[in-house]
């Protein structure tokens, strides 16, 4: 993270990958749960409408809980955020675009320089240690 003008560790460094799964499988849970509850056992059946739904919700809470917060639910917990390079808020475009990318999940696994994916290298965002 040095070559973006980050810390090399604590509070601003970049994210470690355990963190970043850690925060990827909470979302998800998180998401299942929620679509559960909203739209019955049907997010389960293929082929169904509702077999949408626990993307849609992941879709949701990511892009809103990122543009006003800064963190995805998992994200919160396990204390990493996203941030634009350049210290600006990441604001709302960019967190839609950066939860379509991560839905999409290509652009997300294509890993760059400085252990950045394809949606923030695009965004000029970095997954970063809150703590």
């Amino acid at each position: 993270g040095s070559s973006l003008g980050l810390p090399a560790s604590g509070r601003g460094a970049l994210a470690s990958w355990r963190s970043r799964v850690s925060a990827l499988v909470i979302d998800w849970g998180a998401s299942m749960a929620v679509a559960v509850g909203a739209f019955g056992g049907g997010v389960f059946e293929p082929n169904s409408w509702r077999s949408f739904m626990i993307l849609a919700v992941f879709f949701v809470q990511k892009a809103l809980l990122t543009a006003f917060v800064g963190s995805s639910f998992g994200q919160l917990i396990t204390g990493i955020g996203v941030t634009r390079i350049d210290g600006s808020p990441i604001g709302l475009f960019r967190s839609i675009a950066r939860a379509a990318m991560v839905c999409l999940v290509i652009p997300a696994v294509v890993i760059g320089p400085d252990r950045r994916g394809l949606d923030d290298l695009a965004l000029g965002t970095a997954v970063v240690n809150r703590r």
